[in-house]
């Protein structure tokens, strides 16, 4: 779909839930054809005069650009932004090589192109105006399989359990998010389920011959128990002693480390 916008000199435009790849789509596609791809993460202080900034930049180097919660700018702002970019497609269409772009005359390579991402029904997102709408094709993002990628990964790390392993670990997170506080910076997503993944890979390579449960025990515990608060971690030692039962209630690494207060 992506690769189809591109043909009718047309943006992408990702859309769905967080967690669910949508930077990591069209940097992968950059990726696989040999593009730069710049990530710009959007926010509601951003103007049309830093943003034209942005598309000189782009249209003189032909590079590609990705703007991160693109919804989040004003609405106000939004509807200049897509007279810019209005602009650079239609030079770009009629194969111009010099083009005039807010009273500058620019260069013009033709591989530029925008995409953005949008997490739809956030606090603070803005519906995109139709004249924007019109010059991006939309892609429809659903949450990934996390039990198939952690399968995948934990395999290619060397672990023979894996797909017990994968479930058990997609359980522990379903379970939190379900008896554990709300928190700001709790996080259940493919990032924190990516970050045991790696401890896990690590683990393995440091230890191998010990039991793969003990590996992955520790892996979770080292990567979560420190962002939870102290009357979460009964309950999250827990939800571990029921899906590894019979297993030792493991200390992380630090915890012989002395208590330090951040001023």
């Amino acid at each position: 779909t992506l690769m189809g916008a591109l043909h009718l000199n047309l943006g992408g435009a990702p859309e769905g839930p967080a967690g669910t790849g949508k930077t990591e789509t069209t940097k992968d596609l950059a990726k696989a054809i040999a593009m730069q791809c710049v990530v710009f993460n959007c926010s509601d202080g951003l103007d049309y005069l830093a943003m034209g900034k942005f598309f000189k930049g782009l249209a003189s180097s032909g590079a590609w650009a990705c703007f991160d919660e693109f919804n989040r700018i004003d609405l106000e702002v939004l509807s200049v932004i897509a007279q810019q970019i209005l602009t650079m497609q239609r030079a770009k269409a009629a194969g111009l090589k010099i083009f005039d772009f807010e009273g500058t005359r620019l260069a013009l390579r033709p591989t530029f192109s925008v995409f953005i991402t949008m997490n739809p029904g956030y606090a603070g997102r803005s519906e995109l105006p139709d004249n924007l709408k019109a010059l991006f094709r939309s892609v429809a993002m659903m949450v990934p399989d996390y039990a198939l990628i952690s399968e995948i990964m934990l395999y290619s790390s060397g672990y023979l359990k894996a797909r017990d392993l994968a479930r058990k670990l997609v359980a522990t997170y379903r379970l939190c998010s379900e008896q554990l506080s709300s928190q700001s910076h709790y996080d259940y997503g493919m990032r924190a389920v990516i970050s045991v993944l790696r401890a896990a890979a690590a683990n393995k390579q440091k230890d191998s011959a010990t039991d793969e449960q003990v590996l992955m025990l520790r892996s979770i515990k080292d990567v979560n128990a420190p962002k939870f608060l102290a009357p979460d971690i009964p309950l999250f030692n827990g939800i571990l002693s029921d899906l590894f039962p019979g297993r030792p209630n493991l200390a992380t690494h630090h915890s012989s480390w002395p208590l330090a207060t951040c001023i």
